[in-house]
């Protein structure tokens, strides 16, 4: 019986790691799943929405090129230089390259003189970031903003300036106000003259850049500088 008892403990003793070791009956597995590089973010305010969409980073002999888009429903109502050269012709040429952006409302636009590789490396980044932008946000964004219209209008006001007439022939500017900012500058009537089409890139970029209409006229377009300025003028005065 003495022994009987050392066997029995041993043969408990020699079950227990099988009970200890046996096999789970969970079969599930983790996997990681690796985030997409830039994703569009979006923000509503006041009942629109915006969308912010990062273009490629395009690399040129200057440096990277990279700009930021939003996007107001399908319209692009501004463009940041996330990335680009520190050259002193990149930093003439971005407010012109953006400027004619917010015209176009497209990569659809000209290359600047003397910075063509900088120019080409933003038209690339910006068709990246246009076709990035998924197409069902703009039937949301119209949805919300005509289902909160007092919302919109408050958030967003586009007001046109006086009509002025001018020996070149009549200049009349329409102007988009983003709360006090003013978010874009666009043409409504100019003179078909060549002078003109090169000045109002370089109005409307010196426009978004001060912020007001204390701006310098163009050379060799002067004439058409000042009656900008004052339909300019008159915009800003009738915004409510």
């Amino acid at each position: 019986m003495k022994r009987a008892i050392p066997v029995l403990v041993l043969t408990v003793a020699g079950l227990i790691p099988v009970w200890r070791y046996a096999p789970s009956t969970d079969t599930s597995s983790t996997t990681e799943v690796a985030e997409p590089a830039s994703t569009p973010s979006t923000s509503s305010s006041g009942g629109t929405s915006n969308q912010v969409v990062a273009g490629s980073t395009i690399k040129t002999e200057k440096g990277p090129v990279q700009v930021e888009v939003t996007f107001d429903g399908d319209k692009i109502s501004s463009v940041r230089m996330l990335q680009q050269p520190n050259h002193p012709q990149t930093k003439a040429a971005v407010p012109k390259l953006i400027a004619e952006t917010l015209t176009a409302q497209s990569a659809d636009i000209d290359a600047v003189s003397g910075a063509t590789i900088t120019s080409e490396g933003y038209v690339e980044s910006l068709q990246a970031a246009i076709d990035a932008k998924p197409a069902s946000s703009s039937s949301s964004s119209s949805s919300s903003s005509s289902s909160s219209p007092s919302a919109s209008a408050a958030a967003s006001q586009v007001v046109a300036g006086s009509a002025v007439g001018t020996e070149k022939g009549t200049v009349q500017v329409e102007v988009t106000f983003e709360g006090d900012k003013i978010d874009a500058v666009r043409m409504l009537q100019q003179p078909n003259h060549p002078q003109t089409k090169a000045a109002v890139p370089k109005l409307i970029a010196e426009t978004l850049e001060a912020q007001s209409s204390d701006i310098d006229a163009v050379s060799g377009a002067t004439i058409t500088s000042d009656g900008y300025v004052e339909s300019l003028q008159a915009a800003i005065d009738a915004k409510g």
